[in-house]
C-alpha cells in the first residue's frame, strides 16, 4: 500500500495551492481519506477527511477556505486550499483508513492505517 502526495511548495500570503494523494496497493474506493499537517514543533492536526457515503469533514481552521476530493476512478486524494495564510505552513500527509464501520473521530490519527510521506507546504509574507 502506498499513499503518494504531491502539488506542495511555496506560495504568498492569501495564494492558492492544490495537493494531490495518489493511492495505490489496493482497493480504496470505500474508504475514508483524510489530510493532516504538521508544523515543526506541533502535533499532528487534523485538516479534512472526505468519508465514504457520510461526507467531507473540515478543521474550523480550514472550513470555506479548503476543498477535499476524492476520484475514485483514479483512486486520488485532493486538497484545494485557498486564502492559505502563515498557519496553514507545514508538512501535509494524506492518510487512508482501511477498517470499515462508522461512529469514529476523523480527526484522531490512530483511526488511519495508512499514511503518505508528505509534501511540505510553506507560506510567506
Amino acid at each position: 500500500v502506498q499513499l503518494l502526495e504531491s502539488g506542495g511548495g511555496l506560495v504568498q500570503i492569501g495564494g492558492s495551492l492544490r495537493l494531490s494523494c495518489a493511492a495505490s496497493g489496493r482497493t480504496f474506493s470505500r474508504d475514508d481519506m483524510a489530510w493532516f499537517r504538521q508544523a515543526p514543533g506541533k502535533e499532528r492536526q487534523f485538516v479534512a477527511a472526505v468519508t465514504w457515503g457520510v461526507g467531507t469533514f473540515y478543521s474550523p481552521s480550514v472550513k470555506g477556505r479548503f476543498t477535499a476530493s476524492r476520484d475514485n476512478d483514479e483512486s486520488t486524494l485532493h486538497l484545494q486550499m485557498n486564502n492559505l495564510n502563515t498557519e496553514d505552513a507545514g508538512v501535509y500527509y494524506c492518510a487512508d483508513r482501511s477498517r470499515y464501520g462508522p461512529n469514529y473521530d476523523v480527526t484522531n490519527t490512530e483511526e488511519y492505517d495508512y499514511w503518505g510521506q508528505g509534501t511540505q507546504v510553506t507560506v510567506s509574507f
